[in-house]
């Protein structure tokens, strides 16, 4: 597994363009010049104006300068430079690059590889409230990345990040009540962060919780909320989500009974490696009419998945 740098660039360009001035108003600065320059593709001028800010102590540019050497933009890529222009505004105190820095050693890109030297980075961030740094911290401690796993560690960082709304922190935190590890098992808890991870469109999310309303853990056994959390997830392309969906359309549990989108579903599944949804989709298919067989496949063939929570 590896982590990923966070790069102001593009949030430096956005909020130039949400705060810029109306069109004839003098422009702002060199900060607001270089994001600009960055956001129309002119990694060049883009440099050289926040060169001359980073020099002047600028973290954000500092941080700028590194990701456009860590993503290769107008640059020569180079973690090793990256590393240089991060480590410059981390030292300052800056949470983002101390993140930075830390996932460059995670990853062993540009600098030898140190889970102790990242572990130390991350938790300069995460004391600092930086939400990224307390789910990475959770992760180190989870799965035992440079230090003996500590499951009631990895909660307290999950749940740290997780208060901050980050949905992936959200579902790992779930998963660690679901089966008691770091804490007691706690059904109702686990299905309260799973819920949230839900709804900012989390797949393994949305399918777990369907399992959980199936099930009736941690809430009330509902399959109709079951089949709706199963159809959010199977519309995003989770395999197992499709054809979970497809089986309660093809008997009728928490939505009508629908043989022809139970085949959509399952044939989805199927045509994704799913075995046993083969052949639930092929005992349906001898229930259909031929044009309802021939519409169902040609919707299997031309799906696409779609990224949304429901409402």
């Amino acid at each position: 597994m590896r982590f990923r740098i966070v790069s102001c660039c593009r949030a430096i360009a956005l909020a130039a363009l949400v705060a810029g001035a109306p069109v004839g108003a003098a422009v702002a600065g060199p900060s607001e010049d270089a994001a600009a320059a960055y956001s129309r593709g002119d990694y060049a001028a883009a440099l050289k104006l926040w060169t001359t800010l980073a020099n002047g102590g600028d973290a954000e540019a500092q941080i700028a300068i590194g990701a456009l050497y860590a993503d290769g933009n107008g640059v020569k890529q180079s973690y090793a430079d990256a590393m240089t222009w991060f480590r410059r505004a981390a030292d300052r105190g800056n949470a983002r690059a101390q993140f930075n820095v830390a996932t460059l050693y995670f990853n062993g890109q540009g600098v030898e590889q140190s889970y102790a030297e990242a572990r130390a980075w991350f938790e300069k961030a995460a004391a600092q409230g930086y939400g990224d740094a307390e789910y990475r911290l959770a992760a180190i401690y989870a799965e035992g990345r440079g230090v003996p796993k500590d499951d009631a560690t990895a909660l307290k960082w999950y749940r740290l990040a997780a208060e901050k709304g980050a949905p992936g922190a959200q579902y790992d935190l779930a998963t660690l009540y679901a089966r008691g590890r770091g804490t007691a098992r706690d059904d109702k808890e686990a299905a309260k962060w799973v819920a949230l991870a839900a709804s900012q469109g989390h797949v393994l999310a949305q399918y777990n919780l369907g399992i959980l309303y199936a099930q009736g853990r941690g809430v009330a056994k509902d399959e109709a909320e079951a089949a709706k959390w199963y159809r959010a997830a199977a519309e995003q392309g989770y395999v197992l989500a499709q054809s979970s969906l497809g089986l309660m359309l093809a008997n009728g549990r928490g939505v009508p009974r629908d043989p022809a989108e139970a085949f959509f579903w399952l044939g989805l599944a199927a045509s994704r490696g799913d075995n046993r949804a083969s052949v639930d989709r092929d005992a349906i298919a001898k229930t259909m009419k031929p044009e309802e067989l021939a519409q169902a496949q040609k919707r299997v063939r031309e799906w696409k998945p779609v990224v949304k929570a429901p409402k």
